[in-house]
């Protein structure tokens, strides 16, 4: 099972580990790299969301001038409002192209659009009073979407830009023309500064709700991405050590392979049946041994398809079983194939080794029954090993998938299935381990068809 294991490591470092050096370097300080992709992702939901509450502001402003030039009979200047507004709808269509086409959006681009909500917030106030507009209590929603959404310098300049435009406001603007007799001005401010809070109260709880959310869904993954960093760095280091291991097992393994072979042309050992048969097994296990060697040393570096052959579902899975019969004649293992119409696909050896590996594990704890049934779930290939063992641990399902999570206690334990999780997640799939409701534990390998299969269904 060590050989396996080793070959099952280096399996994984050549397809794919090996190429990703920014990764396995970040993860031992602070992955600007990884966490790069996620702010961008955050600031593009958080730009959709400036796009969203710029529709808001387009709609109450169109509901309030219609409302105070109508129902009040304020004169307003609607053309130059209307201008301003239709400002704000073409802004939005061009973000909304922005967000479509461009793939990133980055702090600079959020403090433009944030700065040009102020400057037309600016206008429609000179149009309409000035500072004596009670509505300029909607600067605070910007400054503060402001504060969660740029970094620190960004935030201070539309800090600096909104008291600017407030200043300015306090001496030059439009007068409000109130209709002749209107006596209830004090009344009408005090009415618009209500009506300005609760828009600012309501909007900075609804849209400072779902900022949060995305700052939240960017945390995970920036821990996630963390968490893979360290487990590629591990695999990598590993797969190094299995190579070297590999190089210095060779010499030692071609030295016996001669002597169990000058041995069985002695005529006193060749006529012992017994150790004839001792002698034979001996061979057959050495040349698995350089078997398992060659294949590490063959795989480091290479990348993944390289030496791969195009077989099918059933050939692949019917071949692996009776290799693992062959070299492991004391377990015994039932194979039933449930996956319907064949299909073609190319013969991952990582995809093997971690189906060996898998295997290997049940035979150490139900040797006497081990299955592997194959199934086709939609677009997937689940593989499921079943035994009869003791079941896995509380601990070890709260931990599938993490190095050295095991219960043997013996060094370089607990790397199975965390090599088995991360060669299959390579390939676009899952690894699910439960225990089953009566005995023993069943470990299942769903894998995407599109990833494995190289044609059309064939007939089965």
């Amino acid at each position: 099972m060590l050989e396996r294991t080793s070959d099952l490591h280096e399996e994984k470092a050549a397809t794919g580990t090996a190429v990703m050096p920014s990764a396995v370097s970040a993860a031992a300080g602070m992955p600007f790299d990884l966490a790069a992709p996620a702010d961008i992702a955050t600031n593009r939901k958080n730009m959709a969301l400036l796009v969203q509450l710029r529709w808001i502001a387009v709609i109450g402003q169109i509901v309030t001038i219609g409302f105070v030039q109508f129902w009040m009979g304020v004169a307003l200047p609607l053309l130059a409002m209307a201008a301003v507004i239709s400002g704000l709808v073409a802004l939005n269509l061009v973000s909304l192209l922005w967000l479509r086409y461009r793939a990133d959006i980055n702090n600079r681009e959020l403090l433009v659009a944030l700065a040009l909500d102020v400057a037309a917030l600016t206008v429609l106030l000179y149009l309409s009073g000035g500072a004596t507009n009670p509505f300029t209590s909607l600067y605070l929603l910007q400054v503060t979407l402001g504060a969660v959404l740029l970094d620190a310098p960004s935030t201070w300049s539309l800090v600096a830009l909104v008291c600017m435009n407030f200043a300015w406001l306090t001496s030059y603007y439009r007068p409000l023309e109130l209709p002749q007799g209107f006596a209830e001005a004090f009344n009408l401010y005090i009415a618009g500064t209500f009506i300005g809070l609760v828009l600012d109260a309501v909007l900075l709880v609804v849209f400072m709700t779902r900022i949060n959310r995305n700052l939240r869904d960017r945390d995970l993954r920036l821990a996630a991405l963390r968490q893979h960093a360290t487990e590629q760095d591990h695999i990598v280091r590993i797969g190094l050590l299995a190579s070297g291991a590999a190089h210095e097992l060779g010499t030692p393994l071609a030295s016996l392979s001669v002597i169990l072979g000058d041995w069985r042309r002695m005529p006193a050992l060749a006529s012992d049946p017994e150790m004839s048969q001792d002698l034979g097994e001996m061979e057959i296990s050495v040349q698995r041994c350089k078997s398992i060697v060659t294949g590490i040393l063959l795989s480091a570096g290479e990348a993944r398809g390289e030496g791969s052959s195009p077989t099918t579902v059933a050939a692949f899975l019917t071949a692996l079983v009776e290799e693992w019969r062959t070299t492991r004649p004391s377990a015994t293992l039932y194979f039933r194939n449930a996956f319907g119409t064949d299909l073609a696909i190319v013969s991952d050896v990582a995809l093997k080794q971690a189906i060996f590996n898998v295997l290997d594990n049940a035979a150490e704890v139900s040797r006497d029954w081990i299955e592997l049934m194959a199934e086709r779930n939609a677009d997937k290939l689940v593989l499921s090993v079943t035994d009869r063992g003791p079941g896995f641990s509380r601990e070890m399902l709260a931990h599938v998938g993490k190095p050295y999570q095991s219960t043997k206690g013996s060094p370089g334990s607990g790397l199975g299935l965390f090599l088995v999780v991360n060669v299959v997640r390579k390939l676009g799939g899952v690894v699910i381990a439960r225990n089953r409701p009566d005995i023993g534990a069943a470990v299942k390998l769903e894998l995407p068809l599109s990833m494995l299969a190289i044609g059309d269904p064939l007939d089965g």
